[in-house]
């Protein structure tokens, strides 16, 4: 699927990455998580083609991606709708850049949202966990078969971003789909993610990558649970040294 080798960036005379390898299998659920200004949104526009590295090598399921555009699907962290499109033609958008549309697809991933009541409406009239679903389900349909997400819930209140943990990954778990997602949450990356790639700063490096145990489907319960928090507390220790 993804392949980084050995990629590094500078910006003048800052070095922001140093030499990141990392893999993201296919089907796989992967979590960025370091300091503020460790380079994880860097490396986001080093994957989508934004930036150019100053070395090293982009692979998507074998083909050289390096400095190109078109080959991911991403989510930000504000759900960036259309203020003009309605929701059905905010999903729709990725496939319409590539010449087709499944509406069919669209409107049945929308009611399984819980948004089929308003598929017409526009993105003011909607809640901001409404808004973030929309976004989701548009990266979802883009006909790329790699997601970034880029702290996509840490706008939300604390009920309202537990409860769309829960949702994207009862989403995700059917599509299965590849997700190399950013968050400075230890909780959220341990609940959502099969592979955890721990950076450093300045530059950043890979600090540790850590595989994460817990059995799929995962529920609210997990994150009270003794196993979990001892598995907090390690990558606190890792992230501390």
């Amino acid at each position: 699927m993804l392949e980084l080798r050995n990629v590094s960036k500078s910006f003048g005379q800052k070095q922001v990455l140093q030499e990141i390898s990392l893999h993201v299998a296919n089907g796989e659920f992967v979590s960025l998580i370091g300091p503020s200004g460790s380079g994880k949104s860097t490396l986001f526009s080093l994957i989508g083609g934004l930036l150019a590295p100053d070395a090293g090598d982009i692979y998507l399921n074998g083909e050289e991606i390096t400095n190109k555009r078109g080959f991911i699907s991403y989510m930000p962290q504000q759900a960036s709708l259309f203020p003009w499109r309605t929701v059905i033609k905010n999903v729709l958008l990725g496939q319409e850049l590539q010449g087709k549309k499944d509406h069919k697809r669209a409107e049945a991933m929308l009611e399984r949202a819980g948004l089929g009541d308003v598929i017409h409406a526009y993105p003011h009239e909607l809640s901001g966990g409404m808004k973030q679903r929309v976004a989701f389900i548009r990266a979802l349909l883009s006909p790329q078969s790699l997601m970034l997400l880029d702290e996509p819930f840490s706008a939300l209140d604390e009920f309202t971003r537990t409860d769309m943990q829960k949702w994207l990954l009862s989403i995700w778990e059917d599509y299965e789909q590849s997700i190399l997602f950013i968050t400075h949450s230890i909780d959220e990356a341990l609940f959502l993610s099969d592979k955890i790639i721990i950076l450093s700063v300045n530059p950043a490096g890979i600090k540790e990558v850590i595989k994460v145990p817990f059995n799929r489907p995962r529920d609210g319960d997990l994150l009270l649970s003794e196993e979990f928090l001892q598995w907090k507390k390690k990558i606190i220790d890792v992230i501390q040294v």
